[in-house]
């Protein structure tokens, strides 16, 4: 049960006495899926919020009327922003106007940035205005693609202190990022602008269902083969809510993409997470994908010193 290690990292890190407490990090350590009490109350601080720009636009905006209100009751609206790291990715505004040309991938674009001009002008202005938000242009990528190249960095470092990469999104297939050992998942736009703010993000001790992989694929047989074989049991076992965390020798033999695949699909067998651990392939992605030798090598250190390898499965 490593996704379980990082929400208990996360109490305990968080602590603050109000609203982390010493008893919920008690209760976590304690939860036992077959207690007759109710499940233990978990709030989780994420370390970073992702968005997309079809839900993150109203978040940005309710931070600017926040401003707003601040400057009439002669607040400094600076002190306004963002407490953890927010990305958002313009991914949701293309629409195709050309296609079956060299030049379609140029001429969708400039229709985009023509019919999205004030969105994008204001998303602009707010990458400026506030500290902790960065924008992730149009033509990059879409949101889970870059999560997984550019914006995860599985363990952050802040303040001197390393800790697991997490995250809540904006977008019900965040879980993608699970297939890369962080946890992650989508959440309303009124939780994840809470989180922006600091607050954090409850739910409920989650049941964890070990999910054990054997053998390879064989040749010819591709991840979408096995992503609809995985939900289809994982369906019939009605993980709704609950945590999946995959193991065994064939978990491991899976390519970085693979995994993700099957991470992706967690909203359609109903869980929260599909999580897969770190392990060496992971840091190979890390490496392919221009992560720098000595983060790869924190990476490594970090969750082997703290059982967060996938080796450390039973």
């Amino acid at each position: 049960m490593l996704c379980l290690r990082v929400l208990l990292e996360s109490l305990v890190r968080n602590v603050d006495g109000l609203r982390v407490t010493a008893d919920h990090v008690q209760a976590l350590a304690r939860w036992s899926p077959n207690q007759s009490s109710p499940p233990a109350e978990v709030p989780f601080s994420p370390s970073r919020v992702l968005l997309q720009d079809f839900t993150g636009v109203p978040a940005i905006v309710d931070l600017a009327a926040l401003r707003d209100r601040c400057a009439d009751l002669g607040v400094d609206p600076d002190r306004i922003n963002p407490r953890i790291p927010c990305d958002l990715v313009v991914d949701h505004s293309i629409q195709v106007d050309h296609f079956g040309n060299a030049q379609a991938l140029t001429r969708n674009l400039g229709r985009e940035f023509e019919r999205n001009a004030e969105r994008y002008a204001f998303l602009k202005w707010g990458q400026q205005a506030f500290r902790n938000f960065r924008v992730v242009p149009p033509g990059v990528g879409i949101v889970h693609q870059v999560n997984l190249e550019h914006l995860a960095s599985v363990v952050t470092s802040r303040d001197g202190v390393a800790f697991p990469d997490s995250l809540v999104g904006t977008d019900s297939h965040t879980t993608m990022i699970n297939g890369l050992g962080v946890l992650g998942w989508g959440v309303g736009g009124i939780e994840a602008e809470a989180a922006m703010l600091g607050e954090p993000v409850g739910l409920l001790a989650p049941d964890v269902v070990g999910f054990e992989l054997t053998g390879r694929l064989e040749p010819g047989v591709t991840a979408t083969d096995l992503v609809l074989t995985v939900t289809q049991q994982l369906r019939r076992m009605k993980v709704v809510g609950q945590f999946v965390e995959f193991f065994g020798e064939g978990a491991a033999a899976l390519s970085l993409p693979d995994r993700a695949t099957i991470a992706n699909m967690a909203p359609e067998y109903g869980a929260t997470v599909g999580f897969f651990p770190v392990d060496e392939t992971a840091l190979d992605y890390l490496r392919l994908t221009g992560r720098s030798a000595a983060h790869v090598d924190l990476v490594r250190a970090y969750c082997q010193a703290q059982g967060m390898w996938m080796a450390n499965h039973p």
